[in-house]
């Protein structure tokens, strides 16, 4: 998936400033995909220049003018095209599983402290999306945009939950076999 239409699905939406766009990565789409403001700004830039977006220049006092960003009927087509074509498996590219994999050779104490670590960034991160679920759950009748954004958050928290009990039974096998791994480098 490219990062410009992840841009233009939430263009479709509303017209959107690249802070609101950086903003809508930070709290919105957070859990399923990532971009910096950086990268925002300069993908803004290539689909204004494609012509898949244009935008209303507002000015504002003691700032820098601010651009409002909307899709274009090119845009549309583009995210249509884009929309239109089946998904692929998502290819797993992960650090700790590496390390694990390796874990019997290498020191177990940096072993343990990393499993520690990446179990609780998940809790914490599990902790984030139950309080946003909450605010779901919290609504009676919820706009039909609104329950698709709930569908994309109960992945997250799968996602979450798979890496905590993973973490846990990585854990606990290590638990039950003390004398695998190495103390020191040898």
């Amino acid at each position: 998936m490219a990062l410009a239409h992840t841009i233009l699905s939430l263009l479709s939406e509303n017209s959107l400033s690249g802070y609101d766009v950086s903003k809508q990565f930070d709290e919105g789409i957070g859990c399923y995909w990532k971009a910096s403001q950086q990268q925002v700004y300069r993908e803004l830039g290539k689909i204004e220049r494609e012509g898949w977006a244009d935008f209303e220049t507002i000015p504002q006092e003691g700032k820098p003018n601010k651009k409002l960003y909307r899709i274009t009927e090119k845009g549309w087509k583009e995210l249509m095209r884009w929309y239109a074509k089946p998904t692929e498996r998502t290819r797993i590219r992960e650090d700790l599983l590496v390390k694990v994999r390796f874990g019997y050779k290498m020191p177990r104490q940096i072993l343990l402290q990393e499993l520690k670590h990446r179990h609780q960034m998940h809790c914490d991160q599990l902790n984030f999306y139950k309080e946003k679920e909450s605010c779901f759950k919290a609504m009676s009748n919820p706009p039909i945009e609104m329950q698709f954004m709930y569908l994309t958050l109960q992945r997250g928290i799968a996602y979450e939950v798979s890496w905590i009990q993973w973490c846990e039974s990585v854990l606990s096998f290590l638990a039950e076999h003390p004398e695998i791994g190495v103390t020191q480098q040898e």
